[in-house]
C-alpha cells in the first residue's frame, strides 16, 4: 500500500514538473507563428493651391528689337492678369530664353543650299500661383483674349496641389494602422488564437489620384497634379505574434 502511494505521488510530481517546464519553455521560446496584414486608408480632398504657366514668343533679326517686343508683350500679359483679379505678387516672369534661328536657302540650280541666319527667337514664361483656385482656373481659360492685344500666348493646363498634405498623411497612417489591426484581430479570432505583440510595421505606397478617374496605381506612388478633386490612399503592413 505504501509503495503504491509513493508511486502515485511520484507520478503526480512528474506531471507537475512537466507542466512547469512546459510553461518555462514557452516563455523562453516564444512561438514563431505570426499574422501579417495590410491596412488601407483612403481620403478625398480638394486642392487648395493652383499653379498655371503660359509662354509667349517674339522674333526679330535684331536681338535688341526682339527683346523690346517681348518686354512689351510681358507688360500686356501682366496688365491682363491683374485686370482679371490676379495679385501682382502672384505673377512671376521667367528669364528670357534666346534662340538663334536658321533657314535653308536653295541656289538657282535648285541643288546647292546654305543655312542663312533667320533672326533671334525669344521665349518667356509666366507663372501664376494662387490659393484662389477658382479664380486662376477662369483666368487660364480666358487667356486667349490676349490675342486681341497682339500677344500669342500658349496656355498650359493648371497644376493642382494641397498644402496640408503632411497633416493628411499622418491622419491616414493612423486610419490604415487601425484598419490593419482590426483585420489581424478578426483573423486571430476566427482561428481561435489571440493576437500577440507587434513584431514589425512598415508603410506602403502613398498615392494621390484624381477622384473618379481610371488612373492606374504606380509602384513608385502616383502623384496627380492635373485634377482639382483628388483621392489619397496609403497602405500599412503589420506583423503580429500569435499567442
Amino acid at each position: 500500500m505504501k509503495n503504491s502511494l509513493n508511486a502515485l505521488l511520484f507520478s503526480i510530481s512528474i506531471v507537475a514538473a512537466a507542466v512547469v517546464l512546459s510553461g518555462a519553455w514557452k516563455k523562453s521560446h516564444p512561438t514563431h507563428e505570426s499574422i501579417s496584414v495590410t491596412g488601407l486608408a483612403n481620403q478625398n480632398f480638394t486642392s487648395d493651391l493652383i499653379v498655371w504657366f503660359g509662354d509667349f514668343t517674339e522674333k526679330d533679326l535684331v536681338l535688341k528689337d526682339a527683346y523690346e517686343k517681348l518686354k512689351h508683350d510681358a507688360d500686356i500679359v501682366r496688365e491682363h492678369l491683374i485686370s482679371k483679379g490676379a495679385k501682382p505678387e502672384e505673377i512671376v516672369f521667367s528669364s528670357v530664353d534666346i534662340n538663334r534661328k536658321w533657314k535653308t536657302v536653295f541656289g538657282a540650280d535648285g541643288k546647292s543650299r546654305q543655312d542663312v541666319f533667320d533672326g533671334y527667337e525669344l521665349v518667356q514664361h509666366v507663372k501664376l500661383q494662387s490659393s484662389d483656385v477658382d479664380k486662376v482656373e477662369l483666368i487660364s481659360r480666358e487667356v486667349t483674349e490676349l490675342i486681341n492685344n497682339g500677344v500669342e500666348l500658349y496656355s498650359r493646363q493648371p497644376s493642382y496641389y494641397y498644402t496640408k498634405l503632411s497633416d493628411l498623411k499622418i491622419k491616414m497612417l493612423a486610419a490604415a494602422t487601425a484598419d490593419a489591426r482590426n483585420r489581424a484581430e478578426k483573423i486571430a479570432e476566427n482561428s481561435h488564437s489571440s493576437l500577440g505583440k507587434l513584431r514589425n510595421a512598415s508603410m506602403g505606397i502613398f498615392q494621390i489620384t484624381g477622384q473618379n478617374s481610371n488612373e492606374e496605381f504606380s509602384g513608385g506612388g502616383a502623384f496627380n497634379t492635373s485634377s482639382k478633386a483628388k483621392t489619397a490612399s496609403i497602405t500599412v503592413r503589420l506583423e503580429f505574434a500569435v499567442d
